[in-house]
């Protein structure tokens, strides 16, 4: 395994934690900042919002320049961010801090999948990708159960402290260990990088991306609450209910990469389909301990084992222009993160109660499931049609043959039996 990966996933780890530790902190972040339940929930919406605009606007601008480069001064403006956010003394100063952190989130890991996905075998690229994600499941593992830890016990700006610290690390293994590719040797225009967004497969990823992540951080990202005004856990033991969803991370994101290099289609609708069940589970059985700790895993395993397969997807279809559409499908990630929070949100301001997020997350995965559906039905029938065309076109090609010459001078043609990688079934 080429140590680039893994100087990928040690950023992917400091990315990780800024993002998910705030969820476990919610009700400390409300009561020192004196805002309501809510509000505190939109730091997380305004970081995903942060997080689309990076994946477009900063990747948009950084095609043509050296990627190595790029990736540090990332790093630089995640690390800022964070201490913004750890001396904020109010909620815009944190909001303002969560924003400029989130830029970098973006472009960082559309870069990054795709300097990742450079360093294997096109077979690999999939599991290549989940190596440099495993950063952002060490993350819910180890760093989010332990940052809420420290939130609780020494207020909610000290882990924002420590990922700074870790922004430092990862900027120091990124300069160190990440060589090639150190630019965009095909030159790639922004104009070509525009044209992936032709193509409808693009869009269609783009949707399952946006709904199925939806509908995980829909149910998610008030989980703190969920947990203990629901199923009736201790705020003590919240840290350690995440170390389980966290577990669930890293086997969904080891198998999810796994599989998605043999069938990214298939793959992709077991798992949402897997996980609307969940949701719909976690739902009707909030109340029960055993069965949460249970769904925790499950929900963690199916939800972000989508993670290669929809980033591989996306790539593959963007063909030989995939740098900013990769940064697309990171934003469309936390769109979907930001809309399965503001929804999560609406309902239990309604007074709908904190299984309410549950509900829209089912709703959400069950729609994505339809339009995954929809794209694979698409993608197989355009395989076919470029699987009978090919022959058809090569023999449109064949000189008519002669039938007074000799035959054994006569011309042979020979037809490939497979399509082209970019028509082929996922």
């Amino acid at each position: 395994m080429p140590l680039a990966l893994i100087a990928l996933a040690l950023g992917a780890f400091g990315i990780g934690l800024t993002e998910f530790v705030i969820m476990g902190l919610l009700p400390e972040v409300a009561r020192d900042l004196g805002v309501s339940e809510a509000a505190a929930g939109w730091l997380i919406s305004g970081y995903a919002l942060g997080v689309v605009i990076g994946a477009l606007g900063l990747t948009a601008a950084t095609t043509k320049l050296p990627r190595k480069p790029v990736l540090l001064g990332l790093l630089v403006l995640f690390i800022l961010g964070n201490l913004l956010t750890a001396v904020a003394p109010g909620y815009e100063l944190a909001m303002v801090g969560r924003i400029i952190a989130a830029l970098s989130h973006g472009a960082y890991f559309g870069i990054g999948s795709v300097v990742a996905a450079s360093l294997v075998a096109p077979q690999k690229q999939a599991g290549a990708i989940a190596i440099m994600f495993t950063g952002l499941t060490a993350a819910n593992v180890f760093g989010v159960p332990f940052g809420t830890f420290l939130g609780q016990e020494f207020g909610w700006r000290a882990p924002f402290w420590v990922i700074s610290g870790i922004g430092v690390l990862a900027f120091a293994g990124i300069a160190l260990l990440v060589h090639a590719p150190k630019s965009n040797t095909t030159q790639v225009s922004l104009r070509s990088e525009l044209r992936a967004f032709r193509s409808g497969q693009v869009w269609l990823s783009l949707i399952v991306t946006v709904l199925a992540f939806g509908g995980m951080f829909g149910a998610f990202t008030y989980i703190a609450y969920t947990l203990t005004s629901v199923t009736g856990f201790a705020s003590a033991t919240v840290p350690w209910l995440l170390v389980l969803f966290g577990a669930g991370l890293v086997v969904g994101n080891w198998a999810g990469g796994r599989l998605a290099d043999r069938s990214i289609d298939g793959t992709l609708i077991a798992f949402i389909a897997i996980l609307t069940l969940v949701l719909v589970s976690f739902g009707l059985l909030a109340s029960s301990q055993p069965a949460v700790v249970v769904i925790l895993v499950l929900m963690g395993g199916f939800g972000f084992g989508t993670v290669p397969g929809l980033q591989s997807r996306i790539m593959r279809y963007a063909g030989g222009a995939p740098t900013l559409a990769s940064g697309a499908n990171i934003g469309a990630f936390n769109v979907g993160n930001a809309l399965g929070a503001w929804a999560g949100g609406v309902g239990i301001t309604a007074g709908l109660g904190y299984t309410s997020p549950i509900w829209v997350g089912a709703s959400f995965t069950a729609v994505a499931l339809i339009f995954m559906s929809v794209a694979a039905v698409a993608a197989r029938r355009q395989t076919v049609r470029a699987t009978e065309a090919a022959p058809q076109t090569l023999r449109s090609q064949d000189p008519e043959p002669d039938l007074r010459q000799d035959p054994s001078s006569m011309p042979v043609s020979v037809h490939p039996t497979h399509a082209p990688l970019t028509s082929q079934t996922p």
